[in-house]
Protein backbone atom coordinates (compact mmCIF):
# COMPACT_ATOMS: atom_id res chain seq x y z
CA UNK A 1 0.00 0.00 0.00
CA UNK A 2 1.26 3.66 -0.81
CA UNK A 3 2.66 5.81 1.98
CA UNK A 4 1.33 9.61 0.83
CA UNK A 5 3.47 12.71 1.70
CA UNK A 6 0.69 13.70 4.50
CA UNK A 7 1.27 10.50 6.21
CA UNK A 8 4.87 10.80 6.80
CA UNK A 9 6.54 12.13 10.20
CA UNK A 10 7.70 15.19 8.80
CA UNK A 11 4.56 16.39 7.09
CA UNK A 12 4.07 19.30 6.21
CA UNK A 13 7.61 20.08 6.28
CA UNK A 14 8.75 20.46 2.75
CA UNK A 15 11.82 21.13 1.02
CA UNK A 16 12.94 21.87 -2.44
CA UNK A 17 16.73 22.94 -3.87
CA UNK A 18 16.70 26.01 -4.73
CA UNK A 19 19.24 25.92 -6.84
CA UNK A 20 17.45 23.88 -8.88
CA UNK A 21 14.92 26.49 -9.05
CA UNK A 22 16.68 29.40 -9.02
CA UNK A 23 17.25 30.16 -12.99
CA UNK A 24 13.44 29.02 -13.82
CA UNK A 25 12.17 31.45 -11.01
CA UNK A 26 14.35 34.32 -12.54
CA UNK A 27 13.11 33.47 -15.86
CA UNK A 28 9.66 33.68 -14.77
CA UNK A 29 9.74 36.63 -13.04
CA UNK A 30 12.00 38.63 -15.61
CA UNK A 31 9.07 37.52 -18.61
CA UNK A 32 6.14 38.64 -15.64
CA UNK A 33 7.64 42.22 -15.99
CA UNK A 34 8.22 42.13 -19.76
CA UNK A 35 4.47 41.21 -20.20
CA UNK A 36 3.43 43.77 -17.59
CA UNK A 37 5.66 46.40 -19.46
CA UNK A 38 4.14 45.78 -22.69
CA UNK A 39 0.81 45.27 -21.59
CA UNK A 40 1.38 49.19 -19.68
CA UNK A 41 2.16 50.53 -23.13
CA UNK A 42 -1.64 49.95 -24.29
CA UNK A 43 -4.44 51.89 -23.89
CA UNK A 44 -6.50 52.01 -20.33
CA UNK A 45 -9.34 50.04 -22.77
CA UNK A 46 -7.20 47.42 -24.16
CA UNK A 47 -5.87 46.67 -20.73
CA UNK A 48 -9.17 46.54 -19.73
CA UNK A 49 -10.32 44.29 -22.52
CA UNK A 50 -7.26 42.05 -22.06
CA UNK A 51 -8.03 41.07 -18.54
CA UNK A 52 -11.56 40.43 -19.17
CA UNK A 53 -9.92 37.80 -22.34
CA UNK A 54 -7.94 35.91 -19.77
CA UNK A 55 -9.87 36.28 -17.02
CA UNK A 56 -12.81 34.62 -19.13
CA UNK A 57 -9.76 31.96 -20.63
CA UNK A 58 -8.78 31.25 -16.79
CA UNK A 59 -12.36 30.31 -15.94
CA UNK A 60 -13.18 28.42 -18.79
CA UNK A 61 -10.22 26.25 -18.49
CA UNK A 62 -10.17 25.44 -14.99
CA UNK A 63 -13.80 24.36 -15.52
CA UNK A 64 -12.60 22.23 -18.30
CA UNK A 65 -10.25 20.43 -16.16
CA UNK A 66 -12.36 19.12 -14.66
CA UNK A 67 -14.60 17.96 -17.41
CA UNK A 68 -17.29 20.56 -17.35
CA UNK A 69 -17.64 22.73 -19.98
CA UNK A 70 -19.64 26.32 -19.31
CA UNK A 71 -20.57 28.68 -22.12
CA UNK A 72 -17.26 30.79 -23.25
CA UNK A 73 -19.96 33.74 -23.72
CA UNK A 74 -21.71 33.39 -20.29
CA UNK A 75 -18.49 33.49 -18.79
CA UNK A 76 -17.59 36.37 -20.33
CA UNK A 77 -20.80 38.46 -19.69
CA UNK A 78 -20.18 37.72 -16.30
CA UNK A 79 -16.52 38.52 -15.71
CA UNK A 80 -17.90 42.03 -17.34
CA UNK A 81 -20.90 42.63 -15.69
CA UNK A 82 -18.86 41.59 -12.36
CA UNK A 83 -16.32 44.34 -13.88
CA UNK A 84 -18.44 47.30 -14.54
CA UNK A 85 -16.93 46.70 -18.32
CA UNK A 86 -19.24 47.94 -21.14
CA UNK A 87 -19.39 44.71 -23.39
CA UNK A 88 -20.75 44.34 -26.42
CA UNK A 89 -21.53 40.85 -25.76
CA UNK A 90 -23.44 40.25 -22.71
CA UNK A 91 -25.94 37.61 -22.72
CA UNK A 92 -28.16 36.14 -20.14
CA UNK A 93 -26.16 33.75 -17.58
CA UNK A 94 -26.44 30.39 -15.85
CA UNK A 95 -26.00 30.92 -11.72
CA UNK A 96 -23.11 28.13 -12.15
CA UNK A 97 -21.38 30.20 -14.30
CA UNK A 98 -21.71 32.99 -12.27
CA UNK A 99 -20.65 31.39 -9.21
CA UNK A 100 -17.41 30.17 -10.70
CA UNK A 101 -16.95 33.87 -11.80
CA UNK A 102 -17.55 34.77 -8.43
CA UNK A 103 -14.65 32.95 -6.88
CA UNK A 104 -12.23 33.34 -9.74
CA UNK A 105 -12.79 37.16 -9.37
CA UNK A 106 -12.69 37.56 -5.61
CA UNK A 107 -9.48 35.50 -5.77
CA UNK A 108 -7.51 37.84 -8.39
CA UNK A 109 -9.46 41.06 -7.72
CA UNK A 110 -9.08 41.25 -3.91
CA UNK A 111 -5.84 39.54 -4.08
CA UNK A 112 -4.51 41.31 -0.75
CA UNK A 113 -7.53 40.32 1.17
CA UNK A 114 -6.57 37.60 3.80
CA UNK A 115 -7.40 34.36 2.95
CA UNK A 116 -10.01 32.81 5.48
CA UNK A 117 -11.61 29.50 6.42
CA UNK A 118 -15.31 31.60 6.26
CA UNK A 119 -13.70 32.93 2.26
CA UNK A 120 -12.81 29.32 0.92
CA UNK A 121 -16.64 28.73 2.57
CA UNK A 122 -17.66 31.46 0.49
CA UNK A 123 -15.87 30.35 -2.61
CA UNK A 124 -17.13 26.33 -2.58
CA UNK A 125 -20.74 28.22 -1.88
CA UNK A 126 -20.38 30.13 -5.26
CA UNK A 127 -19.30 26.73 -7.13
CA UNK A 128 -22.61 24.82 -5.92
CA UNK A 129 -25.10 27.24 -5.37
CA UNK A 130 -27.74 23.98 -5.69
CA UNK A 131 -25.89 22.27 -3.14
CA UNK A 132 -25.72 19.49 -5.48
CA UNK A 133 -22.16 18.49 -7.70
CA UNK A 134 -24.01 16.61 -11.06
CA UNK A 135 -27.33 14.47 -9.79
CA UNK A 136 -25.21 13.58 -5.87
CA UNK A 137 -26.05 16.17 -2.81
CA UNK A 138 -22.53 17.02 -1.04
CA UNK A 139 -21.71 18.91 1.77
CA UNK A 140 -21.46 23.15 0.71
CA UNK A 141 -19.80 25.62 2.76
CA UNK A 142 -17.80 22.77 4.69
CA UNK A 143 -15.27 20.58 4.72
CA UNK A 144 -15.89 17.09 3.41
CA UNK A 145 -17.37 14.34 5.99
CA UNK A 146 -16.68 11.02 3.55
CA UNK A 147 -19.92 9.65 4.53
CA UNK A 148 -19.43 7.49 0.91
CA UNK A 149 -16.05 6.41 1.61
CA UNK A 150 -12.42 7.39 1.34
CA UNK A 151 -11.66 10.77 -0.74
CA UNK A 152 -9.98 9.36 -3.91
CA UNK A 153 -8.62 11.92 -6.26
CA UNK A 154 -9.02 11.00 -9.99
CA UNK A 155 -8.85 12.43 -13.23
CA UNK A 156 -10.60 10.50 -16.57
CA UNK A 157 -14.13 11.00 -17.27
CA UNK A 158 -17.04 8.77 -15.84
CA UNK A 159 -16.49 5.43 -16.13
CA UNK A 160 -13.12 5.99 -17.15
CA UNK A 161 -11.44 7.50 -13.88
CA UNK A 162 -7.71 6.79 -12.76
CA UNK A 163 -6.82 7.20 -9.25
CA UNK A 164 -4.04 9.33 -8.55
CA UNK A 165 -4.30 8.97 -4.72
CA UNK A 166 -6.19 8.98 -1.74
CA UNK A 167 -6.92 12.22 0.20
CA UNK A 168 -6.36 12.68 4.12
CA UNK A 169 -9.80 11.30 6.25
CA UNK A 170 -12.46 13.55 6.95
CA UNK A 171 -11.54 13.49 10.85
CA UNK A 172 -7.70 15.46 10.01
CA UNK A 173 -8.86 17.91 7.72
CA UNK A 174 -10.27 20.96 10.33
CA UNK A 175 -6.89 20.40 11.76
CA UNK A 176 -4.65 20.17 8.17
CA UNK A 177 -6.52 23.24 6.82
CA UNK A 178 -6.08 25.20 10.11
CA UNK A 179 -1.94 24.66 9.59
CA UNK A 180 -2.91 25.60 5.79
CA UNK A 181 -4.26 28.82 6.59
CA UNK A 182 -1.90 29.56 9.32
CA UNK A 183 0.71 29.80 6.51
CA UNK A 184 -0.71 31.02 3.36
CA UNK A 185 -0.82 34.04 6.00
CA UNK A 186 2.10 33.86 7.74
CA UNK A 187 5.28 36.26 7.59
CA UNK A 188 7.49 33.93 6.44
CA UNK A 189 10.21 34.75 3.47
CA UNK A 190 9.49 32.82 0.19
CA UNK A 191 8.82 34.44 -2.92
CA UNK A 192 5.25 34.55 -3.58
CA UNK A 193 6.00 32.33 -6.81
CA UNK A 194 7.22 29.94 -5.10
CA UNK A 195 4.31 29.57 -2.53
CA UNK A 196 1.97 29.44 -4.97
CA UNK A 197 3.11 26.20 -6.24
CA UNK A 198 3.74 25.03 -2.68
CA UNK A 199 0.05 26.48 -1.79
CA UNK A 200 -1.41 24.78 -4.94
CA UNK A 201 0.00 21.51 -4.21
CA UNK A 202 -1.01 21.48 -0.68
CA UNK A 203 -4.44 22.43 -0.49
CA UNK A 204 -5.11 19.80 -3.42
CA UNK A 205 -3.10 17.18 -1.22
CA UNK A 206 -5.62 17.25 1.83
CA UNK A 207 -8.82 17.81 -0.95
CA UNK A 208 -11.21 19.52 1.95
CA UNK A 209 -14.54 19.49 -0.12
CA UNK A 210 -16.70 17.24 -1.42
CA UNK A 211 -15.92 18.71 -5.17
CA UNK A 212 -14.64 21.50 -6.59
CA UNK A 213 -10.85 21.21 -4.90
CA UNK A 214 -8.73 21.36 -8.12
CA UNK A 215 -10.64 24.68 -8.70
CA UNK A 216 -10.04 26.08 -5.94
CA UNK A 217 -6.18 25.17 -6.05
CA UNK A 218 -6.22 26.97 -8.74
CA UNK A 219 -7.87 30.10 -7.45
CA UNK A 220 -5.45 29.78 -4.24
CA UNK A 221 -2.70 30.16 -7.01
CA UNK A 222 -4.11 32.93 -8.86
CA UNK A 223 -4.30 35.12 -5.70
CA UNK A 224 -0.47 33.99 -4.71
CA UNK A 225 0.24 35.12 -8.60
CA UNK A 226 -1.35 38.23 -8.31
CA UNK A 227 0.19 38.68 -4.83
CA UNK A 228 3.58 38.29 -6.90
CA UNK A 229 2.35 41.11 -9.89
CA UNK A 230 0.72 43.19 -7.20
CA UNK A 231 -1.64 43.96 -9.38
CA UNK A 232 -5.47 42.64 -9.76
CA UNK A 233 -4.93 42.51 -13.88
CA UNK A 234 -4.51 39.17 -15.23
CA UNK A 235 -2.64 38.67 -18.79
CA UNK A 236 -1.80 35.38 -18.56
CA UNK A 237 -3.91 31.89 -17.82
CA UNK A 238 -1.91 29.47 -15.76
CA UNK A 239 -5.27 26.98 -15.73
CA UNK A 240 -5.59 27.71 -19.48
CA UNK A 241 -1.61 26.26 -19.66
CA UNK A 242 -2.47 23.48 -16.97
CA UNK A 243 -5.23 21.91 -19.09
CA UNK A 244 -3.01 21.82 -22.35
CA UNK A 245 -0.45 19.86 -20.32
CA UNK A 246 -3.13 18.36 -17.92
CA UNK A 247 -1.75 14.64 -18.49
CA UNK A 248 1.76 15.67 -17.02
CA UNK A 249 -0.06 17.39 -14.61
CA UNK A 250 -1.61 14.79 -12.86
CA UNK A 251 1.01 12.05 -13.70
CA UNK A 252 3.54 14.98 -11.34
CA UNK A 253 0.86 15.11 -8.86
CA UNK A 254 1.03 11.59 -8.68
CA UNK A 255 4.32 10.93 -8.11
CA UNK A 256 5.08 13.91 -5.54
CA UNK A 257 1.53 12.29 -3.18
CA UNK A 258 3.72 9.10 -2.95
CA UNK A 259 7.08 10.46 -2.70
CA UNK A 260 8.77 12.34 0.34
CA UNK A 261 8.87 16.00 1.27
CA UNK A 262 11.37 16.87 -1.40
CA UNK A 263 9.06 18.51 -3.69
CA UNK A 264 11.53 19.87 -6.13
CA UNK A 265 10.23 18.06 -9.28
CA UNK A 266 6.27 20.00 -8.55
CA UNK A 267 8.39 22.88 -8.36
CA UNK A 268 9.78 22.50 -11.56
CA UNK A 269 7.10 21.67 -13.67
CA UNK A 270 4.94 24.32 -11.75
CA UNK A 271 7.73 26.99 -13.00
CA UNK A 272 8.01 26.07 -16.17
CA UNK A 273 4.29 25.67 -16.80
CA UNK A 274 3.87 29.26 -15.63
CA UNK A 275 6.47 30.29 -17.21
CA UNK A 276 5.06 28.61 -20.21
CA UNK A 277 1.57 30.00 -19.83
CA UNK A 278 3.18 33.73 -19.93
CA UNK A 279 4.64 33.24 -23.36
CA UNK A 280 1.52 32.15 -24.44
CA UNK A 281 0.29 35.73 -23.58
CA UNK A 282 1.12 36.78 -26.88
CA UNK A 283 -1.85 35.45 -28.51
CA UNK A 284 -4.07 37.08 -25.94
CA UNK A 285 -2.43 39.99 -27.23
CA UNK A 286 -3.14 39.65 -30.21
CA UNK A 287 -6.55 38.79 -30.15
CA UNK A 288 -7.40 41.81 -28.57
CA UNK A 289 -5.53 43.87 -31.17
CA UNK A 290 -7.16 42.29 -33.62
CA UNK A 291 -10.54 43.06 -31.99
CA UNK A 292 -9.49 46.44 -31.76
CA UNK A 293 -8.46 46.54 -35.26
CA UNK A 294 -11.92 45.44 -36.57
CA UNK A 295 -14.09 47.66 -34.40
CA UNK A 296 -12.13 50.36 -35.66
CA UNK A 297 -12.58 49.72 -38.94
CA UNK A 298 -16.01 49.72 -39.16
CA UNK A 299 -16.32 52.58 -36.32
CA UNK A 300 -18.14 54.88 -38.62
CA UNK A 301 -20.32 52.37 -39.86
CA UNK A 302 -24.33 52.24 -37.97
CA UNK A 303 -24.89 49.38 -36.40
CA UNK A 304 -27.91 48.39 -34.23
CA UNK A 305 -27.31 47.37 -30.41
CA UNK A 306 -28.01 43.50 -31.70
CA UNK A 307 -25.64 44.27 -34.11
CA UNK A 308 -23.09 45.01 -31.70
CA UNK A 309 -24.34 42.43 -29.21
CA UNK A 310 -23.76 39.46 -32.42
CA UNK A 311 -20.84 40.40 -33.86
CA UNK A 312 -19.03 40.89 -30.44
CA UNK A 313 -20.21 36.88 -29.91
CA UNK A 314 -18.68 36.45 -32.84
CA UNK A 315 -15.37 37.92 -32.18
CA UNK A 316 -15.62 35.79 -29.11
CA UNK A 317 -15.11 32.71 -30.76
CA UNK A 318 -18.88 32.25 -31.06
CA UNK A 319 -18.82 27.95 -30.98
CA UNK A 320 -22.05 27.94 -33.58
CA UNK A 321 -22.21 28.46 -37.31
CA UNK A 322 -24.09 32.08 -37.17
CA UNK A 323 -27.68 31.57 -38.36
CA UNK A 324 -30.98 33.50 -38.65
CA UNK A 325 -32.19 30.72 -35.98
CA UNK A 326 -29.03 31.62 -33.46
CA UNK A 327 -29.17 35.21 -34.21
CA UNK A 328 -32.97 36.04 -33.38
CA UNK A 329 -32.58 33.16 -30.24
CA UNK A 330 -29.58 35.25 -28.51
CA UNK A 331 -30.42 38.81 -30.09
CA UNK A 332 -34.23 37.91 -28.66
CA UNK A 333 -35.82 39.28 -31.74
CA UNK A 334 -37.97 38.00 -34.64
CA UNK A 335 -37.18 35.83 -37.57
CA UNK A 336 -37.63 38.12 -39.48
CA UNK A 337 -35.89 40.91 -37.79
CA UNK A 338 -32.71 38.31 -37.36
CA UNK A 339 -33.14 38.36 -41.57
CA UNK A 340 -33.16 42.59 -41.96
CA UNK A 341 -30.20 42.24 -38.91
CA UNK A 342 -27.80 40.10 -40.99
CA UNK A 343 -28.87 40.94 -44.43
CA UNK A 344 -27.73 44.80 -43.66
CA UNK A 345 -24.23 43.62 -42.21
CA UNK A 346 -23.99 42.02 -45.75
CA UNK A 347 -24.89 44.76 -47.49
CA UNK A 348 -22.27 46.87 -45.56
CA UNK A 349 -19.33 44.59 -46.29
CA UNK A 350 -19.35 43.31 -42.49
CA UNK A 351 -20.69 40.00 -42.93
CA UNK A 352 -20.37 37.39 -45.82
CA UNK A 353 -22.61 34.31 -46.82
CA UNK A 354 -20.91 30.95 -46.30
CA UNK A 355 -21.08 28.46 -49.20
CA UNK A 356 -24.07 26.16 -47.88
CA UNK A 357 -27.51 28.03 -48.90
CA UNK A 358 -31.26 27.12 -48.62
CA UNK A 359 -32.02 26.15 -44.76
CA UNK A 360 -28.78 25.96 -43.90
CA UNK A 361 -27.50 29.62 -44.63
CA UNK A 362 -24.96 30.44 -42.57
CA UNK A 363 -22.71 33.90 -42.12
CA UNK A 364 -18.98 34.59 -41.37
CA UNK A 365 -16.96 38.06 -41.09
CA UNK A 366 -15.42 39.36 -43.79
CA UNK A 367 -11.95 39.66 -41.79
CA UNK A 368 -10.87 39.89 -38.43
Amino acid sequence: MAIYIYQREEWPNFRWDLAVLAGRLANVRNRQGLLFGRMSALGFQMRDEATLEVLTEDVQKSSEIEGERLDRLQIRSSVARRLGMNDTGLVPLDRNVDGVVEMMLDATQRYDKPLTESRLFGWHAALFPTGYSGRSRITVGGWREDEKGPMLVVSGSLGQEYVHYMAPEADKIEREMSTFISWFESGEKIDPVLKAALAHLWFVTIHPFDDGNGRIARAIADLLLARSENSSRRFYSMSGQILKERKVYYETLEQTQKGDLDITPWMVWFLECLNRAIIGAESVLEGVLAKSRFWDSIRDVSLNPRQKLMLGNVLEGFECKLTNAKWAKIAKCSSDTALRDLQDLVTKGILIVDPAGGRSTSYSLVSV
